[in-house]
């Protein structure tokens, strides 16, 4: 449906956008998930027609909109602070795109009703918005976002400005509100809990370019570099150089990897040593790492323990099942096939 190809922008000299290149399919909910500053809702006001890029093009089903203003795209698009009028009723809210729009009156209310009923508030007809919890204010923004029926659906952070509870309560309604839609969305946020919740596939954005994409699950598994495996706090990262096809050389020693390194020898890399795969406690043979570590802090986080350990002068995170008292000396080791050795950039 929308195809966004080779997108450039500066901003203040610099710059923000570098060859952004990706598709969104019908039915499809994208999440562009990246840092703030890292151009995101830039690339979104590109899409709407809100800026025009440096260079690049923007086409939807073949056609390329790059010229046609922003109320001729047929898109939508939900900022993060909503954007609702305080001096309108929750109706006249969701009415607004449509009366700009120029629809008829009767349409116009049953257009209205619909959107009420998909977010059953049919009670909340005459409120005045002000009046509404952010939950309802969110839900609001995005009937007025979808009364008009637009091809496309773009969302801003629209759950940035809600507390953590609130937004863990929304994310499932959210989600099946935009898959019910049938619309391709675009989502942003910089929040990587909301994004595996809701995205059918991952954008992720750093420093002006798109560094991996995929489902979830695959970025989750396979980061694509240092830099994204940081982001998501997928686990310790470790310095090293590649010494041979299966070895990286670290300040712990030379560490053993069962697949075979795809980064070239004496490059330097990131080893990737993820928290949940730790062996720690008694001295394991799965291995030859056998690592002599001794426990700097443990705090309970629900399922399990997150026990820090000092291994020489390395500090590294892992998950235990038990507590650990503060200076008892473990061992600990990670299998090889759980080690990944990433790229830096």
């Amino acid at each position: 449906m929308l195809r966004v190809e080779e997108i450039y922008k500066d901003y203040d000299g610099k710059p923000l956008l570098r060859g952004i290149t990706f598709e969104v399919r019908q039915g499809e909910l994208v999440c562009l998930l990246g840092s703030s500053g890292s151009g995101k809702s830039t690339l979104l006001r590109i899409i709407a027609g809100l800026e025009d890029p440096k260079s690049g093009k923007v086409y939807w089903n073949g056609e390329d909109i790059n010229q046609k203003p922003t109320h001729e795209r047929g898109f939508g698009l939900m900022f993060q602070d909503y954007a609702l009028f305080p001096h309108r009723s929750v109706a006249e809210n969701i009415a607004f795109g449509l009366r700009m729009a120029r629809r008829p009156k009767s349409e116009i209310d049953i257009l209205v009703s619909r959107a009420l009923e998909s977010i059953h508030m049919q009670d909340f007809t005459a409120r005045p918005v002000t009046e509404l919890s952010g939950g309802e204010q969110q839900r609001v923004a995005l009937a007025r976002a979808l009364a008009p029926d637009p091809r496309l659906l773009m969302l801003d952070e629209p759950l940035g400005a809600l507390d953590h509870s609130l937004r863990t309560e929304l994310l499932k309604d959210l989600r099946k509100s935009l898959h019910d839609s049938q619309k391709p969305v675009i989502y942003v946020t910089h929040d990587q809990e909301e994004a595996f919740a809701l995205a059918d596939r991952l954008l992720l954005l750093n420093d002006g370019l798109l560094v991996q994409e995929g489902a979830p699950e695959t970025v989750f598994k396979l980061p694509a570099n240092a830099w994204v495996a940081s982001f998501l706090g997928l686990g310790n990262l470790l310095p090293g150089k590649v010494i041979d096809a299966d070895r990286v050389e670290t300040e712990l020693g030379l560490l053993e990897l069962q697949t075979q390194l795809e980064i070239e020898i004496s490059s330097d890399c990131m080893l990737l040593l993820r928290p949940e795969d730790a062996l720690l406690g008694e001295e394991t043979t799965q291995s030859a790492h056998h690592l002599r570590a001794v426990v700097r802090d443990s705090v309970f986080q629900g399922e399990y323990y997150r026990v820090e350990v000092l291994v020489g002068d390395t500090l590294l995170q892992v998950n235990s099942q038990h507590d650990i008292e503060i200076g008892q000396p473990v061992h600990l080791d990670w299998r090889q096939d759980t080690l990944q050795c990433l790229p830096l950039s």
